[in-house]
């Protein structure tokens, strides 16, 4: 077992006793620190960048940081439109602007990217290790009219789109495949079968969510399959106390400032790799962007 899946089967446990996140290191009795309750799209938690980040942040701030719902954006959107937090932090997504829409959440600031990685046969027949380009890889994929497995997941599926465009590729229902498994954690299953690849995030790989015998990732570190995820704060719709938005404010402000973004780089590495990628990482995108 990995340092990362060791470490997300601990968090698991904690999370049962109710002592997941809580970030009570610093000054002063814990009674009397003010409290930030925080949801967190699983993979943030699931990889441990969250709650060493959340210790980290609670040190700095002297506040007492608790992750009060880990999970897909279907468990952590209604605790935050409910008020059982004042932070949110998950993808940008349709759902994140939604909530700024309607006024439930503030203005939208990234303060991190995750990765995606290609999958494929570990024997890798097209070479994909040696490219070290997501565009190239697809390109040798669509050259080959070799299997390719389209996934349903709105992050793989945009950072794909990005790479075709880039690449020039046509995807063509001669080698492109639907992901049509049972749940979208089936996916490396139908790779292992067909003999394809599929873009996934590297943090499901890395702690065992997604896996299938004889597929290994053939790519990975590719600034153009990142996706930003972004802190929502109470907007003026949300139900939040005054004090409860003043001390929100106070750790999205920390998340997105200097000494936040080194404790974010320092908290997403460990002997496994490298989690999460600062805000910085963004100007790849924009590069990318550019005619």
């Amino acid at each position: 077992m990995n340092l990362l899946r060791l470490s997300l089967l601990l968090c698991s446990l904690l999370a049962c006793t109710g002592l997941a996140a809580d970030a009570r290191a610093g000054a002063g009795p814990a009674s009397k620190r003010p409290v930030v309750r925080v949801a967190v799209v699983g993979g943030l938690q699931a990889s441990g960048v969250w709650p060493r980040l959340a210790i980290a942040a609670g040190q700095a701030l002297d506040m007492d940081i608790r992750t009060v719902a880990a999970s897909p954006k279907e468990g952590v959107l209604p605790a935050f439109s409910d008020n059982r937090a004042e932070i949110l932090l998950i993808h940008a997504s349709d759902e994140a602007a939604a909530l700024e829409a309607s006024e439930l959440a503030g203005p939208l600031r990234t303060f991190a990217f995750n990765e995606h990685v290609i999958v494929g046969p570990d024997h890798d027949p097209l070479r994909l290790r040696e490219t070290g380009s997501g565009v190239e890889a697809l390109r040798r994929i669509a050259a080959a009219q070799a299997p390719f497995i389209a996934l349903r997941d709105p992050g793989s599926y945009a950072i794909v789109q990005r790479l075709w465009r880039q690449g020039g590729v046509r995807p063509d229902p001669a080698w492109v495949r639907w992901d049509s498994g049972a749940s979208r954690h089936a996916v490396l299953a139908d790779v292992a079968r067909q003999g394809a690849h599929a873009v996934v995030g590297a943090i499901p790989v890395a702690t065992g969510k997604l896996a299938a015998p004889g597929v290994a990732v053939l790519l990975q570190g590719d600034p153009l399959m990142r996706r930003p995820y972004v802190v929502l704060t109470p907007g003026p719709r949300h139900a939040a106390s005054v004090e409860a938005r003043h001390n929100a404010e106070r750790l999205a402000d920390y998340l997105v400032s200097v000494a936040g973004q080194a404790a974010l780089t320092h908290a997403a590495t460990d002997a496994d790799g490298t989690w999460l990628f600062p805000r910085i990482a963004g100007a790849a995108l924009l590069d990318a962007a550019s005619p």
